[in-house]
């Protein structure tokens, strides 16, 4: 595997990953990505790093207990982006083409060390990446196991997502546990979901919200700048919870963009 990322340390875990993977999956390995901002070229240390990887059969019970003690180590490592893996593992089949359905697959959340069966990475926009922009750490060509994702599908998704991020903010705030992670993580990630609606692709999180400060109405413009520029160690904000003031104005924001009036 040649250097993925122009981190050495994410490097050494990438290559452990894999190291630890192929010997568990053995003849149903298929080939093994990164995905998400190491994909578009944006991601700096204090990134996730979004991975999937794909089998040529759904995995089996044997295997999925392999791989749940497999990451239960590699979270152990002394290096930090062993902490900030999170991926999934999909088969070929279900891979091939955007599924309605959702289908929930065994995931690795950020900061986690147990997978769990979750539908976060079976979405027309990680396949996008993958087949647009993925990174091989080992396997054939993205392009060669996922059929073109089309604007439409990234608009039709976009603005299924919508009400579920207004109902995850609203749920955060009227409970008083909006975190500084997630209060900047929800402007930028509306944005975002907003920028697909309107351009039917997919950008970084940064990219989509420099792109909204001129795009969406003028009294949201400090909003998305203040989370733009509340990038650094986010990780050490997740147990911080966030401004008030800031809390208000995100759900705020929400609110106005969910309304039909305004996508």
């Amino acid at each position: 595997m040649a250097d993925p990322t122009i981190y050495p340390e994410l490097n050494a875990v990438l290559a452990q990953l894999l190291e630890r993977t192929r010997p568990i999956l053995a003849e149903n390995f298929c080939g093994a990505y990164l995905q998400g901002s190491f994909a578009l070229g944006e991601a700096d240390v204090h990134s996730d790093v979004d991975f999937l990887v794909v089998t040529h059969e759904e995995i089996d019970e044997k295997q999925l207990a392999a791989l749940q003690r497999m990451h239960n180590r590699i979270y152990g490592l002394d290096v930090a982006w062993a902490q900030h893996l999170e991926g999934s593992y999909i088969s070929e089949a279900l891979l091939r083409r955007v599924d309605p359905a959702r289908t929930r697959l065994p995931f690795l959340d950020n900061g986690a060390c147990e997978l769990v069966w979750d539908e976060h990475c079976n979405t027309a926009v990680v396949r996008w990446l993958l087949r647009e922009h993925g990174v091989v750490l080992d396997g054939p060509d993205p392009r060669q196991l996922v059929d073109p994702v089309s604007a439409e599908q990234l608009r039709s998704e976009a603005l299924e997502l919508l009400p579920e991020y207004a109902a995850w903010a609203r749920s955060c705030g009227e409970a008083g546990t909006m975190s500084r992670w997630q209060q900047p993580y929800l402007v930028l990630t509306l944005c975002r979901i907003l920028h697909s609606i309107d351009n039917g692709t997919v950008v970084s999180k940064r990219t989509a919200g420099e792109w909204a400060r001129d795009a969406l109405a003028v009294e949201w413009g400090e909003l998305i700048r203040r989370a733009l520029a509340d990038r650094p160690d986010p990780w050490l904000r997740v147990h911080q919870s966030a401004d008030p003031e800031d809390v208000d104005r995100t759900l705020a924001f929400i609110e106005s963009v969910v309304d039909e009036g305004n996508l």
